[in-house]
């Protein structure tokens, strides 16, 4: 099936120069049912696009599965108002789910991505201490930098989020846009395990916030670094530092803040900064 992500709006624009009416591409914001076994486990609100990444993504980020090869079918049914993806599990994996979801307490609406129980969502993060991978301080501003190309979505919109993976030497081999930050994230952990790409080998880039759920999906995707323009919160750092992950955020321009791990980066010694 086929929804635009981005629509076009009348809007009354007031400038320097005058105040007329005119034209805006926006992006489209349509629930996004991710059913398993033909019961709804989570409705996001996303943009119409890259479902099976999504698909794909959302159940490895979220440990419903372990691998790719776990998912049997994923099939994408227009449901009127929303999208309906329907994920068949393996029998395996199936059962493993159902049990999961009969361990969970009944639903809370903790509002994390449809988790029914507090300490599900602050379950631990993969750990990625043992990832041998290390960047200069030039990978970081170039790979936030590359990341601002790969946005079409948001050329033409200025309201969209992206996930990319940067990789030393190649850029940004993949990224994926979304109006929300943790669904950009997911798509593009979909798209990296469809293309077989190992996530210890790069970094994740984000044009976002770090929260806490951005961390716990980018240890899952293996990814020992996480490269974010904007803040992150302090439960993310604490997960971060946890989890052995480098966490850098606030990349502008040349500049940015390492919050967790800084001996995977060669950034020179620290000196006191105001």
């Amino acid at each position: 099936m086929t929804r635009p992500p981005i629509t076009s709006s009348t809007r009354i624009a007031r400038r320097a120069s005058g105040t007329a009416a005119a034209a805006r591409n926006v992006p489209e914001e349509t629930p996004v049912a991710l059913s398993y076994a033909g019961t709804t486990h989570a409705v996001m609100m996303a943009s119409p696009s890259d479902f099976e990444d999504f698909a794909l993504g959302f159940s490895l980020t979220e440990g419903i599965i372990a691998s790719a090869e776990e998912i049997d079918t994923v099939t994408v049914e227009d449901a009127g108002t929303g999208v309906d993806i329907q994920i068949r599990l393996k029998d395996t994996a199936n059962t493993r789910f159902q049990a999961r979801r009969r361990r969970l307490a009944g639903p809370v609406g903790c509002g994390l991505c449809g988790i029914e129980s507090i300490d599900e969502a602050m379950r631990s993060a993969r750990d990625v201490s043992d990832a041998s991978l290390t960047l200069a301080a030039d990978d970081v501003t170039r790979a936030v930098k590359l990341l601002s190309k790969q946005q079409p979505f948001h050329a033409e919109t200025g309201a969209v989020h992206a996930a990319g993976f940067y990789i030393a030497g190649k850029g940004i081999v993949m990224a994926r846009e979304d109006v929300g930050r943790h669904n950009a994230l997911d798509k593009l952990a979909g798209a990296l395990a469809k293309a077989g790409i190992d996530g210890g080998s790069g970094a994740v880039v984000v044009t976002s916030r770090v929260s806490v759920e951005m961390v716990q999906k980018a240890a899952a995707i293996g990814s020992p670094f996480v490269l974010a323009v904007s803040a992150p919160t302090a439960l993310a750092i604490r997960t971060a530092e946890t989890c052995g992950m480098t966490l850098v955020a606030l990349v502008r321009g040349d500049e940015f803040d390492v919050f967790t791990h800084p001996e995977r980066l060669d950034i020179g010694d620290a000196r006191h900064v105001a």
